[in-house]
C-alpha cells in the first residue's frame, strides 16, 4: 500500500503503459482517475479496477479538457498528490522530411504541450498542499534517439530537459518533477516505432536490448510506481531508464 490514500491523474490510461501504471497505483492503495482520448477504453480501465478508479474522457492537447480533467480529480477527491503526463503520440518511422505538419504539429501538442498544461493546472494544488510528484513518459528516444523517429525522438527530449527544469524550479514547494524512459514495448505505438510490426523487425529490435526483451507496461508501472511513492521521496530531476541496458 505504498500509496495509499494518495490521488493520481494518468494521462494516456486506457492502454499500453498508462493502463499499468493506473491498475498498479490502484493495488497500491491509490485513487485513481484514468483519463485518455478515448473515453470508452478509460471506462473500460476503470470499470476493471474498482470504486479506487474513475474514468475522464480528456484530449491533453486541449487546455479546457486539461482543466476539466484535473477539476474532476478535485471534485471527487479534493486534493492531486501525482500527475503522470503519459499520452503520447508518434509519427511513423521514416524520412524525417516526410512527416507531415499535421503530424508534427500534433506531436509537439501531446508530448510537449501538454506537460505546460498540466504544469498550469496542478502545480498551485500541490503547492497549496505542500507537496506533489509530476511523472512524464519520456523515452530513450530522448536520450539516444534512433534514425527515422526525428521528431518524436526531439518531444522526448524536450520532455526530458522539461523536467530537470522543472525539479529545479518545484523543489523548494516540495514537488517533486522526474521522469521515465522506456525502451520500446508492447503497446499501441509498437507499430509506428519499427516502420511495421513483423516477427522479423521484432527479432531486430530486441537484439539491441541487453536483458533480450521489449519493454511490458508493468515494467513501466512499477518504475513509475517507485518515483512516485514515498520511496523516492529525495529523488527529483531523474531520468529514470526503464529500457533492459538499451541505453549503455
Amino acid at each position: 500500500m505504498r500509496l495509499k490514500d494518495k490521488v493520481a491523474i494518468i494521462t494516456g490510461a486506457a492502454s499500453g503503459f498508462g493502463e499499468g501504471m493506473a491498475k498498479r497505483f490502484a493495488e497500491e492503495g491509490a485513487k485513481v482517475v484514468v483519463a485518455d482520448l478515448n473515453g470508452k477504453g478509460a471506462e473500460r480501465v476503470a470499470g476493471e479496477i474498482g470504486g479506487a478508479a474513475m474514468p475522464v474522457a480528456a484530449d491533453v492537447s486541449i487546455k479546457s479538457d486539461i482543466e476539466a480533467m484535473v477539476r474532476a480529480a478535485m471534485d471527487a477527491h479534493d486534493r492531486i498528490d501525482i500527475m503522470v503526463n503519459n499520452a503520447g503520440f508518434t509519427h511513423k518511422n521514416g524520412d524525417l522530411l516526410q512527416v507531415d505538419e499535421q503530424s508534427f504539429d500534433l506531436i509537439t501538442a501531446v508530448n510537449m504541450k501538454a506537460i505546460y498544461y498540466a504544469a498550469l493546472a496542478v502545480v498551485p494544488i500541490m503547492e497549496s498542499q505542500g507537496v506533489g510528484s509530476i511523472i512524464t513518459t519520456a523515452s530513450t528516444a530522448g536520450l539516444r534517439p534512433r534514425p527515422g523517429l526525428t521528431w518524436y525522438n526531439a518531444s522526448k527530449g524536450w520532455a526530458i530537459a522539461a523536467t530537470k527544469s522543472m525539479a529545479v524550479e518545484l523543489a523548494p514547494k516540495n514537488i517533486r518533477v522526474n521522469c521515465l524512459c522506456p525502451v520500446a514495448g508492447e503497446t499501441g505505438m509498437l507499430a509506428q516505432f519499427m516502420g511495421e510490426d513483423t516477427p522479423e523487425k521484432r527479432a531486430l529490435f530486441r537484439s539491441t536490448v541487453p536483458l533480450g526483451r521489449l519493454s511490458t507496461p508493468l515494467d513501466i508501472a512499477n518504475a513509475a510506481l517507485w518515483l512516485a511513492s514515498d520511496e523516492a521521496a529525495f529523488i527529483t530531476g531523474v531520468a529514470l531508464e526503464v529500457d533492459g541496458g538499451r541505453c549503455i
